[in-house]
């Protein structure tokens, strides 16, 4: 996942801005101060229940009892995060992504009592419950005292007669004062009404925004719980992968070389008991040579699954593997590796047979599905130039010019999937990308960009 992929995941969609007249009476502005009145409605709760959390932790905790009780009041801190994200999402606009679930893993005793007072989430929810009240606090009774002055001043001169009347300096009676009780008095309280009115919600906004950043600072998973849970997925869609490799190669021996050379057993035996029996030699020298032509396909056979395996050509480098499987390619294929993607020499092998594969497959797909005439790759190192030498990355672009209209198609837990999005994972595996752009009517273009070394190898 891309930094630009993680900043969207975290801050989310906001609702467009309004414009200055309108705000007062907009949808936004209103959910904005039904925001402020439910989180305030909560805060008491949630700061008695964060600052609970945190006097249980270090107060109680010095028993077995009091570190269940304190873990447990961390885990449940997950809850308060969820119904205010909840909130945020219903009257703020604003998708929040939650944090990776809490899982109880049976690693026993203490490490399960470990897990669950040192939750991370837990307590990124707790310091959220206590940070936000004072926000909401001052927020609400700013925005509600902005709200009732603007609403008071800007409808003062319909009800200002009910006032009882007040005895002025000068002897004269008057509803509320003397400057206020005459025309211009009036309408300068109605314009500044109406001027609290157009200010109040942007105002009210200033604390929400604060509110807002806070949620999604503090209820929202971390970067590296994101690539921590993207690395499991990806390692899990690995193995997965691997394990279809290995059952493929496990039954296209079963099925084809394994039959064979029991075939061939068979007609080595039949010709040894004709020569026993003396029979005719004719018959045992075409027994023979069945036999000898069906080792030499079980030879081709076997030559193609360890080529699959791993591709003899790799062992003179990814440049020489590349134009190999050009020339068997069943289309035209152009392959332009730049000089420095081995000028400080060959990459490491787990990235050279990614990269193999995944230009090996995507040509495949060319022949089979898009009905190319020809393809193009280059093979590059990003963000190089004269002076500055080879990068740390490897670019793989491949084109065609097929009809276009590839997709990736995720998977959806029944095993199925597309052979891109299986590309995509094994370049997500070494922290790596896969790009795909394909409209209806081509070209295909393929951009995957690959480390020089696996993550954590230099």
């Amino acid at each position: 996942m891309t930094p630009m992929a993680l900043d969207r995941q975290l801050v989310g969609t906001v609702r467009p801005d309004v414009h200055v007249l309108n705000a007062p009476l907009s949808r936004r502005t209103w959910s904005e101060y039904g925001f402020l009145w439910l989180v305030l409605l909560l805060a008491p709760f949630a700061l008695a229940y964060g600052i609970f959390a945190v006097v249980s932790t270090a107060a109680i905790a010095a028993t077995v009892v009091g570190l269940f009780v304190a873990g447990a009041v961390v885990v449940g801190g997950r809850g308060w995060g969820a119904l205010y994200r909840g909130l945020v999402r219903g009257l703020l606009g604003v998708d929040i992504t939650p944090p990776a679930p809490y899982v109880r893993r049976p690693r026993g005793f203490w490490r399960t009592i470990g897990a669950m007072v040192g939750d991370a989430a837990g307590w990124r929810a707790v310091l959220f419950m206590i940070a936000s009240v004072p926000a909401t606090l001052v927020g609400f009774v700013v925005s509600t005292t902005f709200l009732v002055a603007g609403l008071f001043g800007l409808t003062y001169w319909t009800w200002y007669r009910f006032l009882p009347l007040q005895q002025a300096p000068d002897g004269t009676w008057n509803h509320g004062g003397a400057f206020v009780d005459t025309l211009l008095g009036q309408l300068l309280v109605a314009l500044g009404g109406l001027v609290l009115l157009l200010v109040w919600p942007w105002v009210q906004r200033l604390f929400v925004t604060l509110i807002r950043v806070l949620a999604v600072a503090l209820l929202s998973p971390t970067r590296a719980s994101l690539r921590v849970a993207e690395l499991e997925a990806s390692r899990a869609d690995t193995v997965d992968d691997a394990d279809a490799r290995l059952r493929r190669i496990e039954r296209d021996l079963h099925d084809g070389t394994q039959a064979r050379l029991v075939a061939i057993a068979m007609q080595l035996g039949e010709a040894k008991e004709q020569i026993a029996d003396r029979d005719d030699p004719s018959q045992t020298a075409e027994l023979l040579d069945t036999a000898h032509a069906s080792t030499k396909e079980a030879l081709v056979e076997l030559r193609e699954l360890a080529r699959g395996i791993h591709p003899p050509a790799l062992d003179d480098g990814l440049e020489v593997a590349l134009a190999t499987l050009a020339g068997r390619a069943p289309l035209p294929v152009t392959v332009d590796v730049a000089p420095e993607v081995e000028a400080d020499g060959r990459l490491a092998p787990a990235i050279e047979s990614i990269a193999y594969f995944t230009i090996a497959e995507l040509v495949t797909n060319a022949a089979k599905h898009a009905r190319a005439s020809g393809m193009h790759v280059l093979v590059e190192r990003p963000g190089t130039g004269a002076s500055d030498g080879p990068g740390d990355a490897v670019r793989i672009q491949v084109r065609d010019d097929g009809r276009g209209g590839a997709i990736v198609v995720p998977a959806d837990g029944s095993g199925l999937r597309s052979g891109l999005a299986g590309l995509a994972e094994r370049a997500r595996s070494v922290d790596g990308t896969f790009d795909l752009s394909s409209p209806v009517g081509g070209p295909t273009v393929v951009t995957v960009t690959l480390p020089t070394a696996p993550p954590g190898r230099g």
